[in-house]
């Protein structure tokens, strides 16, 4: 089984392919903006053979932007979201998706409801659903277990970035019982909405208490992140911390 990231282009998060004996499948798809790079780089990576579904891990448009694109340039292959996010794809909402601060329309996009009953064998592995509400209710993760993987999109948007909870469908507490889980899988590598995997058990969990920590004191604090951090741009589904913090450390993986 082979799992491969395919780096967000500007505002696009991470798409990963994984392939097995049994198929392929993409775990998000990235905005409408580059979705014909999209699906050549994917093809690129196919070599010939067929994708067979998309899984998303929420309506946002980071992550769900290009999905009917490139279901299209498939073959018009099945889309998966949790079912809270169905209605907003199929609508072409662009205000809960946020498509709208990036000054884009968010396309129609058929879809398949999606539950943590819905395991992926793929061949040498299989791709599980777990639903990780927070950032959105629909929120959801896809853990492979056999290579102790979890791939999210916007909940965990970099090491250093802390995800939002003000955008439609967020939930403060829904992040925190989120992360929570997330660690109990005791985890060898994340792949986040952007940016690197974090690699390595102890950088994982490390990563983990940081974020979890933040989002804790945010509930001590009313619900508000600290005063003397800067205010998000528009098209930010994260904070950022006005002391940096390490987007990736030494680690022995």
């Amino acid at each position: 089984m082979k799992v491969v990231r395919l780096p967000g282009i500007h505002h696009d998060g991470n798409a990963v392919l994984v392939s097995g004996s049994l198929g392929h499948l993409l775990i998000n798809a990235g905005t409408s903006w580059y979705q014909s790079l999209q699906v050549e780089r994917i093809m690129g990576q196919l070599e010939g053979e067929r994708l067979d579904r998309i899984l998303l891990t929420s309506r946002r448009f980071p992550v769900s932007g290009g999905a009917a694109h490139v279901a299209e340039g498939f073959g018009g292959i099945p889309v998966h979201i949790h079912p809270d996010g169905q209605a907003a794809l199929e609508t072409g909402d662009f205000f809960t998706t946020w498509a709208n601060r990036y000054d884009s329309d968010m396309p129609r996009t058929a879809t398949e409801g999606l539950s943590e009953e819905d395991v992926f064998p793929m061949g040498g592995g299989e791709v599980i659903p777990l639903h990780l509400p927070g950032h959105a209710s629909e929120g959801m993760g896809f853990h492979i277990p056999h290579l102790s993987t979890l791939v999210v999109g916007a909940l965990l948007p970099r090491a250093d970035r802390p995800t939002r909870w003000d955008l439609p469908g967020g939930s403060l507490i829904d992040i925190i019982a989120s992360m929570k889980r997330i660690k109990h899988l005791n985890l060898s590598s994340i792949v986040p909405l952007q940016g690197p995997a974090i690699r390595g058990k102890e950088h994982v969990q490390e990563v983990l208490d940081r974020h979890l920590a933040f989002h804790e004191e945010a509930v001590n604090n009313e619900g508000r992140p600290p005063s003397s951090w800067d205010r998000p741009a528009p098209t930010a589904v994260w904070l950022t911390p006005r002391t940096p913090w390490p987007l990736e450390e030494q680690e022995s993986v």
